[in-house]
């Protein structure tokens, strides 16, 4: 196991598309420092995976690095869609669309019309 695998196990337990960090929280997630190269060079945090072996950890998990901000020490990790997700219908909640075809409107009427022709007048009641 290397000192970034805690790293790549967190990642693969969430399914969150968006996972802001610091380095700080990074860090704590390993148990260890980030190289100092990682607070100085915006290379570091590349999802380039030749780059350096932290770079696996979150590639193997499903994500990818963006946002990164060395000055604040924080970075989004982002969520790759697998092919399969990408071919996929955007994801519904299961009740979307469920009262489709069950009602119906004569033709002529107008929602954005009061159903009482009254009702202002009930309200000027209740005001006085």
């Amino acid at each position: 196991m290397n000192k970034y695998q805690p790293l790549e196990n967190l990642l693969s337990r969430k399914s969150l598309d968006r996972i802001p960090m610091t380095f700080a929280d990074i860090e704590a997630v390993i148990g260890d420092r980030l190289p100092a190269s990682a607070r100085k060079h915006r290379a570091w945090w590349s999802n380039n995976p030749s780059n350096s072996v932290i770079t696996y950890a979150w590639l193997a998990a499903g994500y990818k690095t963006s946002q990164v901000n060395l000055e604040a020490e924080k970075l989004v990790f982002v969520r790759e869609l697998t092919d399969t997700e990408k071919d996929r219908p955007p994801r519904y909640h299961p009740a979307f669309g469920c009262m489709k075809g069950i009602g119906s409107l004569e033709d002529g009427v107008d929602l954005t019309e009061p159903a009482d022709s009254k009702w202002g007048a009930s309200l000027d009641l209740v005001a006085q």
